[in-house]
């Protein structure tokens, strides 16, 4: 247990910070679906260039975080050299790739479909590269334990990315203030701009890490750099193959939409806004993994460890389920986070959101190829995966536009988590209480449908009060079988007789 509270504090820690950031970050849709109207498409360009961004960031960090942490914490390594040989191979070859890329720029522009504007690919380009380095040196405080550090910087670089976005779509506009002569007669600006405000932030993030960026002293280990890269090459195809599971619809959509250009992006932008919300379960993954990853590794020599284990995954699932419940039952009130031309896009939400849940417990359960170093297994559940999602777009969007997009990731997250829970029993064998798990799942499907129904029909207030009543039902049953109101800290002592 000292080892699950260790645990949550980390998570609570990366996890607060998430949703501040979240937060602040969720204040670019509002801004940006405000000043691009989905008509018009720009939000689409926006949802489909960061599509293929996530995909590069994968490709230039090679799966090396979870390397790092594997090889940090492994007897007969040398901590110090491990992370300067990370940090100059992860620079090397960022460098190298700039160089490239720039060299082809046209030809690659007119590939993904933006040949009239190869500086979307430079710039986003040059940004994801810088992200990808940094990824290391964030890795690194984490592995130091510096949850509020790696918060902090976290934080800025979306506020100022924030601030950025509002001055420059918002503030200049309606004052009709034109400094740099960016904006046309008009006042309208290119979608581009939203990509340079990407690279500014990226490049302080950079700078705030200088103390970090102090490792490269320590050397370059060529042999540990090849036991690292035979680690971690099947993480690589496994990232690749996973990112594409959250990716992939936004890339093929427009070749694959049975419309015009201009319609294609016009429903990409509305499914891209409407995942937004979705993204709160994102958010909830990415902050466990922050904390689990070094905590596993860390414990992976204790002898309670699988039961550890068993218990983070059950935890998870809970607040995932509860999260899920809490979005779908204010979801009247976080629609407002978009703007009103994307609204028709929110049926996409649940989804969106129940295939991130199997996309978390795909990743919990991700641990047993990582352990006994069967990566390989990883690359080929995702893999799997990866195939039924482009599968399904391919053979649904023309029919049922972005819908199919929504429904191949759950298919794909589905077919991943199945076959790693099933082949992971054999090789490494989690008794995880599936039957508690199970009566959450069943319990959260039913408060879902009561949402659906009767609710529907009342007052905005009172369906906000009925959702608020079946979520206390979901907490109460949480009190009453896993967390006790008198186990919890600082109020836990006011419910203990």
């Amino acid at each position: 247990m000292p080892n699950l509270k260790s645990l949550a504090k980390d998570t609570a820690i990366y996890g607060l910070s998430s949703i501040v950031a979240r937060f602040i970050n969720y204040l670019l849709v509002p801004i940006q679906t405000a000043r691009f109207a989905a008509s018009g498409g720009e939000y689409g360009v926006i949802t489909n260039v960061y599509a293929y961004v996530s995909i590069l960031i994968i490709l230039l960090t090679f799966g090396m975080e979870t390397t790092f942490f594997r090889f940090m914490n492994r007897e007969g390594e040398q901590p110090e050299r491990i992370y300067s040989t990370t940090l100059r191979m992860l620079a090397t070859t960022s460098l190298v790739s700039i160089l490239l890329v720039l060299a082809l720029l046209q030809p690659i522009a007119g590939a993904i479909g933006y040949a009239d504007h190869p500086e979307y690919v430079a710039v986003m380009y040059v940004t994801v590269t810088i992200d990808a380095f940094m990824a290391i040196p964030f890795a690194y405080l984490r592995y130091q334990h510096k949850p509020v550090k790696f918060a902090a910087l976290k934080i800025i670089n979306i506020l100022l990315n924030i601030t950025l976005n509002v001055l420059y779509l918002i503030v200049l506009p309606k004052l009709r203030l034109n400094p740099f002569g960016i904006y046309d007669a008009d006042f309208t600006l290119d979608v581009a701009f939203v990509f340079y405000i990407n690279l500014v932030c990226t490049l302080c993030s950079l700078l705030l890490l200088w103390r970090e960026l102090r490792g490269f002293r320590f050397g370059f280990d060529g042999a540990a750099c090849r036991r690292m890269l035979s680690y971690t090459w099947p993480l690589l195809v496994m990232g690749v193959a996973g990112q594409l599971n959250q990716a992939a619809s936004q890339i093929l959509f427009p070749y694959f939409y049975n419309g015009s250009v201009e319609e294609a992006r016009a429903q990409l932008g509305i499914y891209g806004a409407c995942i937004k919300i979705a993204m709160i379960m994102v958010m909830i993954t990415q902050a466990f993994r922050f904390a689990y990853e070094p905590f596993v590794f860390g414990k992976s020599k204790d002898k309670d460890n699988r039961e550890t284990y068993a218990q983070a995954m059950k935890y998870y699932i809970i607040f995932t389920l509860l999260a899920f419940l809490c979005v779908m039952g204010y979801l009247d009130v976080l629609k407002f986070i978009i703007g009103r031309s994307y609204w028709e896009g929110l049926r996409v939400v649940p989804i969106v959101m129940a295939a991130e849940i199997m996309f978390g417990v795909f990743f919990n359960l991700s641990f047993w190829y990582k352990l006994t170093d069967r990566t390989i297994w990883g690359a080929y559940f995702s893999g799997i995966g990866a195939v039924v999602l482009i599968a399904i777009d391919v053979l649904l969007i023309p029919r049922f536009s972005y819908m199919a997009c929504a429904w191949a990731g759950f298919a794909a997250y589905a077919t991943s988590m199945l076959l790693s829970y099933f082949i992971g029993q054999h090789y490494y064998k989690i008794d995880y209480p599936l039957k508690d798990i199970g009566l959450y799942v069943a319990l959260t499907a039913i408060l879902f449908v009561l949402m659906l129904g009767g609710a529907r029909y009342l007052p905005l207030w009172a369906q906000l009060a009925v959702n608020t009543i079946y979520i206390i039902v979901f907490l109460a049953y949480i009190a009453k079988h896993d967390l006790p109101l008198s186990q919890l800290p600082v109020v836990g002592k006011h419910f203990r007789r």
